[in-house]
């Protein structure tokens, strides 16, 4: 695992709480954020081209659509583990935040 997988340090966006995830799902993670990341620089030099506006709109669905498909799986990843985990605990307060981060994604 890299060296930033591996440090518990906290962005300023974050709740304060951190995960560690399994190889697999690491990877998955980074590979699909890799290829949206790709998407995001064609896109800009797209329009540092000058391309077609219906161009330029299609790849950005494309981006937006894996951007989706991303959080799709995170989502997927947190419900089987944090929240079942908290859930057995009896930490009921994540049904709330994930009721919230629903709302926030749903917008």
């Amino acid at each position: 695992m890299s060296e930033e997988k591996k440090t518990n340090e906290q962005c300023s966006c974050c709740c304060g709480r951190t995960k560690e995830r399994s190889e697999k799902e690491y990877k998955d993670l980074i590979m699909r954020l890799n290829r949206i990341e790709g998407q995001i620089r064609g896109l800009k030099k797209m329009v540092e081209n000058n391309a077609y506006c219906p161009d330029i709109l299609i790849q950005s669905a494309a981006a937006g659509s894996a951007l989706n498909s991303f959080n799709r799986v995170l989502m997927a990843n947190h419900i089987r583990t944090c929240v079942k985990e908290d859930i057995q605990n009896g930490n009921d307060d994540t049904i709330d935040e994930l009721l919230d981060v629903l709302k926030r994604l749903m917008k």
